[in-house]
């Protein structure tokens, strides 16, 4: 495809990627956009044009603060406005062309995309589990008996879930050092996690499971996610019932949500899963997705240091898996739920998810391109995610999350 809008090679938001967000300009509400190079779509005057009229979209679709009301039109709806977008971006006769409906992306602001109802986080990534299997339990036996059985996870905050831009705070909590009793205070272990998050398309029935084969007919689509975690607090806590506080008080997303069908080109096989799992978390063709990702530490008033490059193509346990199990149990889902993947780690160090790994628990330095160091996150540092798939040149991405650390309120 060649559209008329003018965009670089690199850009994640070709032709072939039309993602959906939310905007406001000036002083307008927010309201649903589009995204091609750098020009923001307003999907609200596109509508006005009478392009998307045989859809029978109604109008304040358009003017919604998030997209839940959008995605909940269902795919036929949703994949046929990304179409008529496509086709429209390459007709050089488009009315589109002589109408005002793109801004340049630096004079807009972006928001939450969707309206999380509920968020559960996974444990996918085999190259992780078996990072900290080792780091705190045994090296011989990293992974627990049930890691191959079953996609891992646990609920997770949805209100603390922010876009990119919105500052965090360093959490305060419990800690126990070693050699005295439990502490309140700062956090002095904070962490990021490189990880991907879905987005549900449609809402389930309570008692009726969704299967592996009908899985990818309620994902919408994937963002970026930077599931922050307080190692300390973490720790101290998470004996017996798992993650609370060092886990809800923020994660951060991108503010694009990349539909699926615009990643269907990067599919690819993943890894074996031996043993053979239970019948109703098998699955028939490519469940994984090759796209690149990457971590980078920005000193504030310094220069952006890359610390982690993975794939989200390493992921152990897939997104139809992982949406078979959360359900096969009779739980229902709603349309913006939020499926976190864990986080996902390759097979070298660098490719790591975590400064928790990259750092073996603290015991190794990172220096940075300012001399400086870490172990973990300092404040005042910004923490970025970026992510795109590339094939046969096409290029599909997610822009970026980025999240400054301030210090503890």
């Amino acid at each position: 495809m060649n559209s008329w809008v003018r965009y670089s090679e690199d850009s994640d938001f070709s032709i072939y990627n039309i993602p959906f967000g939310i905007f406001s300009y000036n002083s307008s509400s927010p309201r649903i956009a589009s995204m091609i190079g750098d020009q923001v779509i307003d999907l609200k005057a596109v509508a006005e044009t009478g392009i998307f009229d045989k859809l029978n979209i109604d109008n304040s679709v358009w003017e919604s603060n998030y997209l839940n009301a959008f995605i909940a039109l269902g795919k036929e709806i949703t994949n046929s406005v990304r179409l008529i977008l496509q086709k429209e971006l390459c007709n050089e006769d488009s009315i589109l062309k002589t109408t005002d409906v793109f801004i340049p992306v630096q004079e807009v602001r972006l928001h939450m995309p969707v309206k999380v109802g509920d968020y559960t986080d996974f444990y996918s990534s085999i190259e992780h589990a078996t990072n900290l299997g080792k780091l705190f339990r045994d090296p011989e036996n990293a992974l627990l008996p049930n890691w191959k059985h079953l996609p891992v996870g646990y609920h997770g905050r949805a209100s603390s879930i922010v876009v990119s831009g919105t500052n965090i705070y360093r959490p305060k909590g419990q800690q126990k050092p070693a050699d005295s009793d439990p502490i309140y205070g700062p956090c002095k272990l904070l962490d990021f996690e490189l990880e991907m998050a879905y987005i549900i398309g449609k809402n389930s029935n309570l008692g009726d499971p969704i299967s592996t084969k009908d899985a990818d007919n309620y994902i919408f689509g994937k963002v970026l996610f930077n599931d922050w975690s307080a190692r300390d607090i973490q720790k101290w806590e998470y004996v017996p019932l798992g993650p609370f506080l060092g886990k809800n008080f923020a994660s951060s997303i991108s503010p694009w949500v990349v539909t699926l069908e615009a990643l269907e080109p990067f599919k690819v096989d993943g890894p074996v899963q031996e043993p053979e799992v239970l019948p109703y978390l098998q699955y028939d063709g490519t469940s994984n997705i090759d796209i690149n990702l990457q971590v980078l530490i920005q000193p504030e008033g310094q220069e952006e240091n890359i610390v982690s490059e993975s794939n989200f193509k390493y992921m152990y346990w897939n997104m139809r898996q992982q949406l078979a199990h959360h359900t096969v149990n009779g739980c229902n889902v709603k349309v913006g739920d939020m499926m976190a993947s864990g986080t996902i780690s390759g097979k070298d160090e660098k490719s790591y998810g975590s400064m928790l790994e990259i750092s073996q628990g603290g015991k190794k330095t990172l220096t940075l391109k300012d001399g400086t160091e870490r172990k973990f996150i300092n404040d005042n540092d910004y923490v970025i995610l970026r992510g795109y798939a590339q094939k046969e040149g096409i290029r599909v991405g997610f822009g970026e999350v980025k999240t400054k650390v301030l210090a503890a309120k």
